[in-house]
């Protein structure tokens, strides 16, 4: 189970879960070029240990656990997998 990034992170792109995942599968982070085009950040389902270091650094609650994305979000699961090509 991945965790995923929806949509209160459009526009924010706080970094904080950036800095808090130990395995860097959170971008694109500020020093990559894509970080000034793309509206929100991305969890690499494949990458991602399911370890919730992210969840509770995220200012505007945007990350969630699979099981626990609110139905509303669902396509933020697709948005999240196909920025890493999955």
């Amino acid at each position: 189970m991945a965790y995923v990034i929806a949509e209160p992170c459009i526009n924010t792109k706080d970094t904080a879960c950036v800095d808090a995942c130990p395995v860097d599968c959170i971008h694109p982070k500020k020093d990559e070029p894509k970080y000034a085009t793309e509206p929100l950040l991305y969890i690499d389902p494949v990458e991602c240990i399911d370890c919730g270091a992210c969840v509770p650094v995220c200012p505007v609650s945007a990350i969630f656990a699979l099981d626990d994305l609110p139905e509303k979000w669902n396509e933020f699961t697709a948005k999240n997998a196909a920025y890493y090509g999955r």
